[in-house]
């Protein structure tokens, strides 16, 4: 029998992008402040342009969580150190180009945690690695606004402190700097649009790549404790996927998908349900352990095929890019409360 279906490392990078969630949130809220004390329009086009990259990316980070599928809450620690920051920028203890300073060391902060999510997903697992693999957009976009930072820490602090206005030339070694990480770090952005939600075939298609990287880590190891780690999370992967498509997805597409096909989906994952449950009862180190995820992943695989030929072709067919946008941000929606509830019963 699977002892749990937990682990305590990939709790651990929950708990990590939970707290990315939190600081996300801030640099959004620092932002805004910003754009609504600063007077002069080039440093406040900047900011409003960092506010629309941050907010895109508030959307990103939680695609990833729900594609990582582990539930956190942030740490203690962490809440604390967010409200001392905004008593910070929402006292007169600091000058405007100091709290700019405290929102650059936040970006910085942000950045060292997505590199460390980046390098622990290398450490758990390859399909952590699929999950969290937009993060490298994230990253990209905190460093460049670093560079952007700087620049405006160096003119706001000049200005500040003594009255006259900095050297001409600043911003062009700003971009200096932003096309040099651009040349450095461009080929591992993932996302090029200015969209929070992608179309609801792409978030599909997402899980099942990680099903099918999980089943192939799976093969690749005889480590009853490993084995145990990597079923427990297709376990809640599979579960939370079939249930938001269930809830959301199927009845959306009935009336063009045809009744006999939907309902055909409905019971190939009944049927992977049931062998979930199944395997759960059986110990990894069994030898039938690896035989009966072999004869779940047939039913899973005839299921993927089926969804990404026939139904995301009824659905590019019969869906405007809005609405299947729009359908994205509803599974997204719907899988994170499954997630939640999940583990909210998995701890009682």
């Amino acid at each position: 029998m699977v002892k749990s279906l937990d682990d305590v490392k990939r709790s651990a990078i929950a708990m990590e992008l939970a707290d990315m969630a939190e600081l996300q949130k801030l640099l959004i809220a620092n932002e805004e402040k910003f754009i609504s004390e600063i007077s002069d329009p080039d440093i406040r086009d900047r900011f409003q342009k960092m506010l629309d990259d941050d907010q895109k990316n508030m959307g990103v980070l939680e695609t990833v969580m729900v594609q990582y599928g582990v539930k956190a809450e942030p740490r203690d620690i962490t809440k604390q150190m967010i409200e001392q920051v905004q008593q910070l920028m929402n006292g007169s203890e600091l000058q405007l180009f100091q709290k700019v300073g405290q929102h650059e060391l936040l970006k910085h902060k942000q950045v060292m945690a997505g590199l460390l999510v980046h390098k622990c997903s290398q450490v758990v697992g390859a399909d952590v690695a699929v999950a969290i693999g937009p993060l490298n957009a994230i990253n990209f976009e905190n460093r460049a606004h670093q560079e952007q930072l700087k620049g405006v820490i160096e003119i706001l602090g000049t200005r500040e402190l003594t009255g006259k206005e900095p050297e001409q030339g600043l911003w062009g070694r700003v971009q200096d700097a932003v096309a040099a990480l651009s040349g450095v770090f461009g080929s591992a952005v993932t996302q090029n649009s200015d969209k929070q939600d992608m179309d609801i075939r792409d978030l599909i298609r997402l899980d099942h790549n990680k099903v099918n990287t999980i089943y192939t880590e799976m093969g690749a190891t005889e480590d009853v404790a490993k084995l145990e780690e990597l079923f427990g999370q297709m376990y809640k992967d599979l579960l939370a996927h079939a249930k938001a498509e269930e809830e959301v997805v199927y009845p959306r597409v009935r009336s063009f998908y045809g009744d006999d096909n939907t309902q055909e989906l409905f019971d190939e994952q009944a049927e992977m349900e049931r062998m979930l449950n199944e395997i759960k009862s059986i110990s990894p180190a069994d030898s039938q352990f690896k035989e009966q995820i072999k004869q779940l992943m047939d039913i899973v695989g005839d299921h993927i095929r089926q969804e990404e030929s026939t139904m995301f072709g009824a659905i590019g067919d019969n869906l405007s890019e809005q609405e299947r946008e729009q359908l994205a941000s509803e599974f997204k929606s719907a899988k994170s409360q499954i997630q939640e509830q999940m583990a909210a019963s998995m701890n009682q």
